[in-house]
């Protein structure tokens, strides 16, 4: 693996971590420097330190992209003309939405518990600090795509055939939301954004319908709460009497 992709990944890694000792540091700063009542700051320091480290690591991890060799094989192939880029990354909203909503029936069906404990904190911290909804649509994708498609699949694509590379890199991508039982919801995310990289070789193909997507899923989340959790609780109570007739 290239040097510089090594440190992309380490810059993501500590950046993964850095809630350890950057919320107290924060609730520290916000409580005896401030003065701010102590649940006030409690509250909102999750959110303001998650802007504030993941827009440090987008910074660090553009700055190791714009200065350094950082290319892999694939990008180094003739990518597809702008014009049909652009179809692509538009058709891949679409095939996103379409391949999450088949990994959901599948997880449906296999009985494990609908939605994503991630997404709802996630949701839950944007209530509080509004500005974090950049980090869920933005800022989070773009990273996952630099670290997850272009340097973890792009580098086993160099020696693996797509199934495996995709297959690969999509559970590590699960894995890293610490989601490990929607695997399957994570890897169809993963296929469908790894087809995007290899068919257009643009990593901003792949990013531009992350983005669209989280952007989507977080403002409808926001807007539409109380209606989807229940939809959710009427779903979870029809399979489990459906789950009851055949006991």
């Amino acid at each position: 693996m290239k040097k510089h992709f090594g440190y992309i990944l380490i810059a993501y890694i500590v950046m993964q971590l850095s809630s350890i000792v950057g919320v107290p540091l924060l609730y520290k700063i916000g409580v005896d420097v401030l003065g701010e009542p102590a649940n006030q700051v409690k509250q909102l320091v999750p959110g303001y330190w998650l802007m504030i480290s993941f827009t440090l690591t987008l910074i660090v991890v553009w700055a190791i992209l714009r200065k350094s060799e950082t290319s892999t094989n694939l990008e180094r192939s003739a990518p597809l003309n702008a014009g049909s880029s652009i179809g692509w990354a538009v058709a891949g909203i679409f095939i996103a939405f379409f391949a999450q909503s088949i990994a959901i029936q599948i997880e449906y069906a296999l009985g494990i518990e609908m939605g994503s404990e991630n997404t709802q904190m996630i949701i839950g911290i944007i209530e509080k600090v509004p500005l974090t909804m950049l980090v869920a649509a933005v800022i989070g994708p773009i990273l996952e795509e630099i670290v997850f498609r272009k340097i973890i699949f792009g580098v086993l694509y160099e020696k693996m055939n797509f199934f495996f590379a995709a297959l690969v890199s999509s559970i590590i991508f699960a894995l890293a939301h610490f989601e490990p039982e929607h695997v399957i919801l994570y890897s169809a995310m993963g296929f469908t954004f790894a087809f995007l990289y290899v068919k257009t070789k643009r990593i901003l193909v792949p990013i531009f319908a992350h983005v669209a997507m989280n952007t989507s899923v977080v403002l409808i989340q926001s807007i539409y709460k109380d209606e989807i959790q229940k939809i959710m609780k009427e779903a979870e109570q029809i399979q489990g009497f459906i789950g009851g007739l055949f006991l």
